[in-house]
């Protein structure tokens, strides 16, 4: 392994149930009869894209929605939640992150959530010079399960695909690194758990322990 690539925002902090809150609170500014119980919100996890998923259930209802102002109106009530302390780091993370510094490892946050959300996270978790390189929604045409994301991270650190150890926390994110050709470890939050990852290495507890024990150490 010669980089460490953090995929979704909830590698970082397990903001799944803080973003389901999200949703809900912006169904009701903007007058939809929705609730999105926890049970059903997992298995839209399965799929990234929150304005699709609003899309998709308007289609299904017949009814029309602004699929994108709703979810405008979910990522700012998002941020205020991350801006009121409402999300903490992940177990391992830190100590993975200096792990890889330890070992002249360039680390990276490959997400295709937007530039707004993934600024606000790493303020509020006072990592916003954590990275070597950041990705998000606004730079990639195609967002996972496509691998342009990784993609890019790679060639933006002058890292062979191959070389880089992803994690990821959701099926889309495993896609991508996996299409991307690199070695990929699913840890899921609280809200994926019970996921299908394919031939992904399942992480359980702790990252640092996981990502840093053999063989990958050997790698």
């Amino acid at each position: 392994m010669k980089a460490l690539l953090l995929g979704s925002i909830s590698t970082l902090a397990d903001t799944s149930e803080l973003q389901r809150e999200a949703f809900n609170a912006a169904f009701r500014q903007h007058g939809l009869p929705w609730v999105w119980e926890r049970d059903a919100y997992r298995g839209m996890l399965r799929h990234a894209g929150g304005a699709a998923r609003i899309a998709a259930q308007a289609e299904a209802e017949g009814r029309d929605v602004d699929a994108d102002a709703v979810h405008a109106t979910k990522s700012l009530i998002f941020q205020d939640d991350l801006a009121q302390g409402r999300a903490s780091i992940r177990e391992g993370v830190a100590d993975a992150i200096e792990h890889a510094r330890r070992m002249g490892m360039p680390v990276g946050l490959v997400t295709t959530t937007s530039k707004a959300n993934v600024d606000r996270l790493l303020a509020a978790l006072r990592m916003e010079d954590a990275f070597d390189v950041v990705v998000t929604a606004e730079q990639v045409t195609a967002p996972k399960p496509a691998p342009d994301c990784y993609h890019l991270a790679a060639a933006t650190l002058a890292v062979a695909p191959e070389s880089c150890t992803a994690i990821e926390d959701n099926e889309d994110g495993v896609a991508a690194a996996m299409a991307a050709g690199m070695t990929v470890m699913a840890w899921p939050n609280a809200n994926t758990e019970g996921h299908e990852f394919g031939e992904a290495r399942v992480v359980d507890g702790n990252l640092d322990r996981a990502v840093f024990s053999e063989p990958l150490a050997a790698e």
